[in-house]
């Protein structure tokens, strides 16, 4: 806030300043830079990879005169006043002010390590599966299909899991036979939460089930599983630093909102009498009686 009230002031003080300048108001006046000419420059070398012609440069020129006439014109026509697009944009504008004041401090390594250990569980790895499965559709085999596949566990147990005699067994299934390295929001994502708890407790090295899933029911193969875990602070400390930055921002941006709307007292509708939402309810219809129908 300190920030953006000293650029406002010296605002205020370069446009005093500047008025009359030329004999000409500073709100009439455009005035393009050497700063400005060069980004023109560098975005259209960014786009045709070759820097503009002279022509090229001064319809750039133009182009940004244009804008700016516009711009001042529908200013002076009122024409953002009550423009939702335009409060909106504003009001972005003016939160990234806020949050900038914030990420302009740049922490240190022993602040993020104690912020990091504040906020371990942020970035804690959540376990991972592999897991082959074997598919029993209920659209098949309709009610029979958890029985199927209770039968066939019996009949493949110590099987390797590739086994092709225990493919056979199972129906085809629209997606895969075989998930690699997949965590439980992953799983849950595919199959259903129900499937992704069952197959956390499964074992490892053997067929399990069967496993209900939002699809049917499943013979269940867990090929490996990599715990969840904390990395160390070393691992991650740039991903450790974003996410300080943005923590930053967002207690700035709304320490600063909550300062501005002190400010400010909100009038409401008062709610609506009994009495007046009686008249204004539409009238009811009402069947005719048989004296008041008409003709059929």
């Amino acid at each position: 806030m300190h920030f953006l009230l000293l650029g406002l002031l010296l605002f205020g003080i370069n446009a005093s300043m500047n008025r009359g300048r030329l004999g000409v108001e500073t709100s009439r006046q455009i005035v393009i830079s050497l700063d400005d000419l060069r980004l023109m420059e560098t975005y259209f070398e960014s786009q045709w990879h070759r820097p503009p012609t002279v022509q090229e440069l001064q319809a750039l020129v133009e182009d940004k005169v244009r804008e700016e006439v516009l711009y001042r014109e529908g200013i002076a026509m009122g024409l953002d006043k009550d423009d939702t697009i335009v409060k909106r944009r504003i009001a972005q504008k003016l939160q990234f002010l806020a949050e900038d004041v914030a990420a302009a401090h740049e922490p240190t390594t022993d602040e993020l390590k104690a912020w990091f250990e504040k906020s371990e569980e942020k970035f804690a790895l959540p376990s991972r599966y592999s897991f082959r499965h074997l598919y029993f559709s209920p659209d098949r085999r309709g009610k029979n299909a958890q029985e199927d596949a209770a039968r066939a566990l019996a009949r493949i147990a110590g099987q390797p899991e590739d086994s092709k005699q225990v493919a056979a067994l199972a129906d085809r299934f629209m997606f895969q036979d075989y998930y690699a390295d997949r965590t439980p929001e992953a799983i849950a994502k595919e199959f259903g939460p129900q499937f992704a708890v069952a197959l956390e407790k499964l074992e490892p090295g053997a067929w399990h089930g069967p496993v209900e899933s939002g699809y049917g029911w499943h013979l269940v193969f867990v090929t490996t599983v990599i715990p969840g875990r904390t990395p160390a602070f070393e691992e991650i400390e740039a991903d450790v630093k974003t996410a300080w930055l943005g923590e930053q921002k967002r207690r700035a941006w709304e320490k600063a909102y909550a300062e501005m709307r002190t400010k400010y007292s909100v009038l409401l509708p008062a709610p609506p009498s009994e009495e007046d939402a009686r008249t204004s309810a539409p009238p009811s219809k009402k069947e005719p009686t048989s004296s008041e129908a008409g003709p059929l």
